[in-house]
């Protein structure tokens, strides 16, 4: 199945061509499945509008870090079996992150099972000492949590304490013979097993920030998902897990969207402005009358002349080439959970068929059901930038309205485009107390080593490990870009390009309109002084809460 992305083929390695619109926001979001922060950072990406949540789990052990919650929510999410529809991402390739999180999942699952043989030969075998150890780290664990700043010294002190226990218990160990010999075992190779899980450990931590770096820096790191290359016959897992790629990939390319009130248009962003040339259809000579014609005349113009945009009469660069498709917009509660696509046989491959946007055009405006609109939209700065203007014609009675309205989706949150950076702290020095130096921490630390060892026999079943040390939870209605997207205003570029697009829309569709108006023998006049009005005051444009109706 081929996709319109700018990638080659969405099942293999994605390496992005030149050229590409959607570079940053994709790998700013793919990025996240290999990170090694706390899970509870992606609260800070938390929107107005769309907000995710981190369900605490039973034992603080077991506890996911955000690449593995963010990885495993976005893969269960995205491809789980009977999902509900997503959002569409403008402005990034949704299938690329994915296959991103399946491949840190690889990663994380090669990593879990030399940890489980290593739990298994080291822990389970020697199950006393085992349970022992993991106790005193999991006190260590919940004594460190603690604001308290002497907790830490507390948490370390313990351990030490436990250390010089388990030495006296070796060398008066009062058992004899066999269980002399299990008991010295017992404490002695969970030990060795947390140094050999330390080395795995940190060879897998290495890859990953290699691979988060990696991508951040723009270097082409791609997406090894062997689960997708069926190794027989009769392994339907691979396959499974491609028709769900090429479901998702196909879904991102309908023609279907979503208006959530304030909320605005899912995955487009909210409505910043709005401008409405609406007046009586007079015939132009008396003695005639006016020449039937229907909504989708005038759009069918509007969409001809929205093609020319990029052409000008200087050559000063001016507006890229425009995506410009018809959209069919199903209006959902503010606080929808969810959301239902379009099914009939109107619909395939999650495209609204052409006769039936015709249809909603000339006949749904006014009353319940979906409505058409048209959209001229840009993807800029690589993806971290998307403008969308809508164009929806209505005739009520005798009056045509032409409504224009501008859509902006920011930037995805500053979180997701942090590289990775050493792991240090700051202490006072020994002699001058009042002086502070940095001191480089491992990048894998004990409480880590032991958190990924216990974690990993549990990796085989997800649900008990979510259980067990928590999950997170992704905002509904889900789309990958609009979830974690900033407000584009902050930045004055982005904000530059959202509102000079507005003015040579608006005159363009505008003269389109007033061109069929004429050539069906209409009276332009009325309609020629209010796109002037317009024209004038568009120039001065400001972004608005448009869909925050103050009533």
């Amino acid at each position: 199945m081929t996709v319109e992305s700018g990638y080659a083929d969405i099942f293999g390695p994605q390496v992005p061509r030149t050229g590409d619109e959607a570079q940053t926001a994709t790998f700013a979001l793919a990025s996240a499945a290999y990170r090694d922060n706390d899970v509870e950072e992606i609260l800070k990406a938390n929107g107005e509008w769309h907000q995710s949540k981190v369900s605490p789990g039973k034992v603080a052990l077991f506890k996911p870090n955000l690449g593995e919650a963010f990885s495993r929510a976005v893969v269960d999410r995205m491809l789980g079996a009977g999902r509900k529809p997503l959002i569409q991402s403008f402005g990034a390739e949704p299938q690329v992150v994915v296959e991103h999180c399946l491949a840190a999942n690889h990663i994380r699952k090669n990593r879990d099972n030399q940890l489980s043989a290593i739990m298994v030969l080291c822990g389970l075998l020697f199950l006393p000492g085992l349970l022992v150890w993991l106790l005193v780290f999991q006190i260590r664990t919940t004594i460190a949590k603690r604001e308290d700043k002497r907790a830490g010294a507390l948490a370390t002190t313990l351990l030490v304490a436990m250390g010089a226990l388990a030495l006296i218990f070796l060398v008066r160990m009062p058992f004899t013979g066999f269980w002399g010999l299990y008991a010295r075992a017992s404490v002695i190779l969970p030990v060795v097993g947390w140094y050999l899980a330390k080395r795995v450990c940190e060879r897998t931590a290495h890859d990953l920030r290699a691979r988060w770096d990696g991508l951040l820096s723009g270097s082409s790191v791609g997406a090894k998902v062997p689960e997708t290359v069926p190794t027989s016959p009769n392994e339907t897992a691979a396959e499974k897990l491609r028709q769900s790629l090429a479901r998702l990939a196909a879904e991102q390319q309908s023609n279907s969207v979503f208006y959530a009130g304030p909320k605005g248009i899912l995955g487009m962003g909210t409505r910043w402005g709005s401008w409405q040339l609406a007046e009586d259809l007079v015939p132009a000579d008396p003695s005639r009358e006016i020449h039937p014609f229907r909504s989708w005349d005038v759009i069918r113009s509007i969409h001809d002349q929205l093609r020319m945009l990029e052409r000008g009469p200087l050559n000063t660069g001016g507006f890229p080439k425009p995506s410009i498709r018809h959209w069919i917009v199903t209006p959902v509660g503010e606080n929808a959970g969810a959301v239902s696509r379009p099914e009939g046989t109107d619909v395939e491959a999650y495209q609204v068929k052409s006769h039936a946007i015709q249809d909603i055009c000339n006949k749904q405006q006014f009353g319940a059901g979906d409505r058409h609109y048209l959209g001229v939209q840009w993807t800029l700065w690589e993806g971290q930038l998307v403008i969308t203007m809508l164009i929806t014609v209505t005739v009520l009675h005798e009056t045509l309205r032409i409504e224009v309205t501008g859509h902006a989706l920011g930037p995805v949150h500053p979180l997701f485009t942090s590289k990775p950076a050493a792991k240090e702290k700051k202490v006072q020095k020994s002699v001058r107390f009042w002086e502070t130096r940095t001191v480089k921490l491992p990048l894998v630390d004990a409480d880590e080593v032991v958190r990924l060892a216990a974690r990993a026999p549990l990796s085989w079943y997800p649900p008990l490990l979510n259980w067990l040390g928590g999950s997170l939870s992704l905002p509904e209605p889900f789309g990958l870009r609009h979830a974690w997207a900033d407000k584009p205003w902050r930045h004055r570029f982005m904000a530059d390009d959202a509102l000079r697009a507005a003015t040579p829309v608006l005159r363009v569709v505008h003269a389109a309109a007033i061109k069929v108006l004429k050539e069906n023998g209409v009276d332009t006049e009325k309609f020629g002084s209010r796109s002037a009005s317009l024209s004038t005051a568009v120039q001065d444009a400001a972004p608005k809460k448009a869909d925050v109706y103050d009533a």
